[in-house]
């Protein structure tokens, strides 16, 4: 019985199908209960698929035809995801996101689950699992025609540095061109930049652009006279000498006070051998990039200037080489 049982919910069932193998309501009730069998969306599933994929692939059963899209298939995809939580208009992103064909009854917008009637091309679609599951280029521009600018940014910077090149970006664009949301996807996609490696990063780059600051260099590299230092700032303005790092708030955290002084103190050389390169550094935080009036461009415009007036030769830089992006 459990080996028929396993087979036959290795993907969602209805109620039914474990009727006819003699499973009665108190039996599914003991089974979810023991985690043997997830339910969702009015189907069953084997408990030992993973519990995220388990309600994704639930309700996508629950709704014939349909294709995982939007933050469904970010989350499938491994695509970093940024919503500002603060919006009154935030979409339920841990809904269930799935996109219908156009002749679909009507789109459908719920806390669990949001229904999408939309177009698309053999080339829009993968595969995760058994699932049917929007290519990481479509996600990627569904995503920014939903999203504002900002948040858009951060889907985009990741998609790029995880492989899909800008032109299969446009190519989506290109089939999207008269779709809601479209201008500000080609936005987003234009503005992109596969070497910011964080939300931080990603939010910065916009608010430097929103300053009229000029656009940074991203991922650079000092030589010290004897090689190429190891660390990598995250913003340069070669013009101006000056370097920008972005501090997430998880730079110091550590499970003991000691590791936290260490931590704090290899940042302190590290900032050190930074200034030995002659350049102006400005540190700045998670306030600072999203924060309307946090003064972060004005101290970045003193810097500028300082880093202008420096009479010593610049230092050797370059771009370091590229590393493999992480999942978010």
């Amino acid at each position: 019985m459990r080996e028929r049982l396993r087979f036959a919910a290795r993907t969602p069932v209805r109620r039914g199908v474990l009727r006819e193998l003699g499973l009665g309501d108190a039996d599914l009730r003991r089974l979810v209960r023991r985690k043997s069998l997830h339910h969702h969306h009015g189907h069953y599933i084997d408990g030992r698929v993973d519990g995220q994929l388990a309600v994704i692939a639930c309700a996508a059963a629950a709704y014939p035809d349909s294709v995982v899209s939007h933050f469904s298939a970010a989350r499938l995809s491994g695509l970093r995801v940024w919503t500002d939580a603060r919006r009154s208009s935030a979409p339920p992103v841990d809904a269930t996101w799935l996109t219908r064909p156009p002749t679909a009854m009507r789109n459908q917008r719920r806390p669990d689950v949001v229904v999408r009637r939309a177009g698309l091309t053999t080339g829009d679609v993968s595969h995760h699992a058994w699932l049917s599951v929007t290519s990481v280029a479509r996600t990627v521009v569904d995503l920014a025609r939903e999203l504002p600018l900002r948040e858009a940014i951060v889907t985009v910077d990741h998609a790029l540095s995880l492989g899909p090149a800008v032109t299969e970006l446009q190519a989506v664009v290109g089939r999207q061109q008269h779709w809601p949301g479209i201008r500000n996807a080609r936005a987003a996609i234009d503005f992109g930049d596969a070497r910011a490696e964080s939300v931080l990063e990603s939010l910065a780059r916009l608010a430097f652009a929103a300053a009229g600051l000029p656009a940074p260099v991203l991922q650079v590299q000092f030589f010290d006279g004897f090689g190429w230092m190891p660390e990598r700032v995250d913003f340069y303005w070669p013009e101006f000498r000056t370097v920008a790092e972005a501090d997430g708030l998880a730079k110091y955290e550590a499970d003991t006070p000691e590791e936290r002084r260490r931590r704090m103190r290899a940042s302190h050389r590290r900032d050190q051998r930074l200034a030995d390169r002659g350049v102006e550094l400005v540190h700045f935080g998670w306030e600072d990039a999203v924060a309307m009036h946090s003064g972060l461009s004005a101290r970045l415009r003193a810097a500028f200037i300082r880093g202008t007036s420096r009479t010593t030769a610049p230092s050797t830089w370059r771009v370091a080489p590229h590393l493999p992006a992480q999942v978010a």
